[in-house]
């Protein structure tokens, strides 16, 4: 297995390959940038195909997170994990522990949260070994009521601010009432997401590999449950990804008929060059890390010392970022990614 020469390789500080015999725990950690902070980022779990394809997506996640954390202003940076193997079959105590006794090792310079396939209490278990966790705090929810440490409302309330960004600039409206939207993954993100969404009036046709999530969407929010294979096909306003990632790609580009993409999940963009082919297009691109920054947000205020109202606001400020950031690709005619990735260069590089 290449790591220097692996084209996701991007001058990453750290790779750590992690294993405890005893537990089965297969991990990867990967460290991206820590100028502006200690690396920050959550701690998947997913039965990846090969250990060729956990590298890869803890390599761009990991760079995903320096690029998200400095577009949103905070003192971090980046850092991921994965976990081999499949959230519901192969978890247990003893290998969230051992994977919390390797956070350890690494003294801060990588804290884990939540993220797809682990949940609160998972980083509960790994705080027994390790204080370097995040998001495990009870405190004050985002939008009202008892918050559990979860940053997925912050992830979904900051996506469906800049959805509405997105709208605004590229439809011209403010109101969503009636908006078509196709969410792609309706789990702990996709699932608030088009809550707000249909809060807001609009119409949801939703997808995912989890057949109790889809009916849970068919059954409060009136979704309109679609194969996973036939969602990007749809003819709707906007189309949001809120599962894995490279879910643009040459295939999935040539069968987009949404004006929009706009949605929750990391690493949309299969290859750099998909970001023009869609401008190329006319179609709209919120950049992954600049729109799904709420939770990251939500976190680092909780190590800072909890204010919902300041988290709020923070989050809120993700709908002005798209808007300068469409407004700048248009004057350039160049992809979104590529000036969002401009602006969060000029705050980390040193």
């Amino acid at each position: 297995m290449n790591v220097f020469s692996h084209p996701e390789f991007d001058h990453h500080e750290a790779i750590h390959f992690c294993h405890d015999e005893a537990s089965g725990l297969r991990a990867i950690i990967a460290v991206h940038n820590t100028n502006l902070g200690p690396a920050l980022g959550g701690c998947r779990m997913w039965p990846y195909a090969s250990d060729e394809e956990a590298l890869r997506d803890v390599l761009r996640l990991s760079k995903g997170m320096t690029y998200k954390s400095a577009l949103a202003n905070l003192p971090l940076g980046g850092g991921k994990s994965v976990i081999i193997g499949d959230p519901r079959q192969h978890k247990s105590e003893a290998l969230l522990r051992a994977m919390g006794r390797f956070l350890e090792q690494l003294g801060g310079h990588y804290i884990a949260a939540e993220d797809s396939g682990t949940s609160v209490q998972d980083l509960k278990v790994m705080a027994l070994e390790t204080d370097h966790v995040a998001g495990v705090q009870t405190r004050p929810g985002l939008l009202g009521g008892t918050g559990s440490g979860d940053p997925s409302p912050a992830t979904a309330y900051g996506t469906f601010i800049g959805l509405k960004a997105a709208v605004k600039h590229k439809l011209g409206r403010d109101d969503l009432t009636g908006l078509r939207v196709a969410v792609q993954g309706v789990g702990n993100v996709g699932f608030r997401l088009a809550r707000h969404l249909h809060d807001a009036g609009a119409k949801l046709w939703v997808s995912d590999i989890y057949p109790e999530q889809l009916q849970r969407a068919k059954a409060e929010l009136g979704a309109v449950i679609v194969d996973s294979n036939e969602i990007i096909d749809l003819d709707v306003d906007v189309y949001a990804p809120c599962a894995l990632g490279a879910v643009i790609n040459d295939d999935s580009i040539e069968r987009l008929r949404a004006p929009i993409v706009a949605g929750a999940a990391n690493n949309q963009l299969a290859e750099a060059r998909h970001g023009q082919i869609l401008t190329d297009r006319g179609v709209l691109y919120a950049p992954d890390f600049v729109i799904n920054a709420g939770g990251i947000i939500d976190v680092c205020y909780e190590r800072q010392g909890y204010d919902a109202d300041r988290v709020r606001s923070h989050v809120e400020q993700i709908g002005p970022t798209l808007s300068e950031i469409f407004a700048r690709a248009e004057r350039e005619q160049l992809a979104t990614a590529l000036i969002a990735n401009q602006l969060a260069e000029e705050r980390f590089r040193l």
